[in-house]
């Protein structure tokens, strides 16, 4: 995983965990990589997977089995969809408005471009 500068690290994992839950890798009641193996499989500190850990508890997207080890939460995939939904509304939606305007790209063409991204998406996930 390559990690960006303009994010925290242990948000940056989170979305890493989120992701795997969204593609359904991670279903709910599965038992999630323990703290050290995901800091190793990332080469990270344990203490930022341990933040980032703590961090999805505090969300109800993950949850703690005492001497166990970790798990996702039944409905998890609704609260990491609602979440994401809300950040990006927030944060990298008027970004990208404002990316579209200033470059003059119409409805139209994102809606082409979209148009094929999901096409290209649905061929995928059917081979």
């Amino acid at each position: 995983m390559e990690f960006r500068d303009n994010e925290a690290i242990y948000l940056q994992i989170a979305g890493y965990v989120s992701e795997n839950i969204l593609l359904a890798k991670w279903q709910p009641e599965d038992k999630i990589p323990s703290v050290r193996d995901l800091a190793v499989e990332l080469q990270v500190n344990p203490n930022t997977v341990m933040r980032t850990y703590e961090f999805l508890q505090n969300q109800q997207v993950i949850y703690n089995k005492r001497g166990i080890g970790y798990f996702v939460a039944p409905g998890a995939e609704a609260r990491v969809k609602q979440y994401r939904r809300e950040r990006f509304l927030q944060q990298d939606l008027p970004q990208f408005f404002k990316n579209i305007s200033l470059l003059e790209i119409d409805l139209d063409e994102l809606r082409l471009r979209y148009d094929q991204f999901k096409a290209e998406q649905l061929s995928l996930a059917t081979s």
